[in-house]
């Protein structure tokens, strides 16, 4: 098992949201705004961003980055980026259910 995480511009969220629900056997995404500070443009600017992350099987863990690329991709300074991230031990709280 794999977490993902991806740091995307706001205005991809839906779009990428949309082509991830067409993914089957993806349980589901966390959504948080994330706050990031540009130091490439010689100052200091905070700048909002859409952090998402998800738990993915590791059979899905190419169609899922594979995914997000196409869809966050702009070509613009900005546009985030996807870390991959090997997961120990996942514990469901409902159920008490390890993965």
């Amino acid at each position: 098992m794999k977490e993902i995480k991806a740091v995307i511009q706001p205005f991809m969220l839906d779009r990428v949201l949309d082509a991830l629900h067409e993914i089957e056997g993806l349980p589901g995404v966390t959504i948080s705004e994330a706050r990031a500070v540009s130091l490439e443009r010689g100052h200091y600017e905070q700048i909002v961003k859409i952090r998402l992350e998800m738990m993915v099987s590791d059979h899905l863990v190419d169609r899922v980055s594979r995914t997000i690329l196409d869809h966050a991709h702009t070509g613009n300074p900005g546009d985030g980026g996807i870390f991959i991230l090997p997961v120990e031990k996942a514990i469901s709280i409902r159920t008490g259910d390890t993965a």
